[in-house]
C-alpha cells in the first residue's frame, strides 16, 4: 500500500473516533497513533465526559499507548489526528518522540503546527516531527462543521422556546454553592 492509502487508511479510524465524540456532545476530534502499520491506541475528545481540560484525543492515545508499550517514550510511531493539535498536544507528542504527526483539517484558533503557532520550527526543540497535513481534509471538515451546526441550532430551539428564563449550566448550581460557600471564608 503507498503512504498516501496508509495516510487515509488511518484517518479514516481518526474520523470514526471524531464522530463517537460528536455523539457524546464533545468536540468531534479523533486520534490514531500507529507503529509499524500496528494500532497502538486510538480515541477522541472525552473533556466534557471525564471533567478534564486535559482529556484531548491526542493525549489519550498517548497514554494508552504509553501503558500499552509501558514506555512514555513513543518512538517510531505516527499520530493520526482529525484537527491540527494544539499547543498542549503538540508539546505531549514532542516529550512521547513521536516520528510524525499526520492532521486533516487546520485549526484556526489554537492550531500549533502552523495555523495559529508554528511550534515546530521553534529553535532549540529536542526531537524533529515530521508533518503532513490536510490527509481527508474535507471529511474532517465536515464533521467540525455538522457538529457545531447542529449545536447553535439546539441553542436557538431553546432560547426561541423559553426567552424569559435564565441560561443555566449544568453545574452552574454548584459553582454557584462553592463560590457563595462560607467553605471559601475559613480556607480549606
Amino acid at each position: 500500500m503507498k503512504d498516501r492509502e496508509l495516510d487515509e487508511q488511518y484517518m479514516r479510524m481518526a474520523l470514526d473516533e471524531a464522530e463517537r465524540a460528536g455523539q457524546i456532545g464533545e468536540v468531534p476530534v479523533g486520534a490514531v497513533l500507529v507503529r509499524e502499520d500496528w494500532v497502538l491506541a486510538r480515541g477522541h475528545n472525552r473533556c466534557i465526559q471525564l471533567c478534564d481540560p486535559t482529556a484531548h484525543a491526542e493525549v489519550l492515545v498517548l497514554r494508552k499507548a504509553g501503558e500499552a508499550l509501558r514506555d512514555y517514550r513513543l518512538k517510531d510511531t505516527v499520530m493520526y489526528v482529525t484537527t491540527e493539535p494544539c499547543p498542549m498536544c503538540l508539546s505531549a507528542m514532542i516529550h512521547a518522540r513521536i516520528s510524525r504527526l499526520v492532521f486533516g483539517t487546520l485549526e484556526p484558533k489554537f492550531g500549533a503546527v502552523e495555523s495559529r503557532f508554528n511550534l515546530l520550527k521553534e529553535n532549540g526543540l529536542n526531537h524533529p516531527v515530521e508533518v503532513t497535513g490536510g490527509i481527508l481534509e474535507k471529511e474532517c471538515v465536515e464533521v467540525l462543521k455538522s457538529f457545531f451546526k447542529k449545536k447553535r441550532g439546539s441553542k436557538k430551539a431553546v432560547r426561541r422556546v423559553k426567552p424569559d428564563r435564565k441560561e443555566v449550566t449544568p453545574h452552574s448550581e454548584l459553582i454557584t454553592f462553592f463560590f457563595t460557600s462560607p467553605i471559601l471564608e475559613k480556607g480549606f
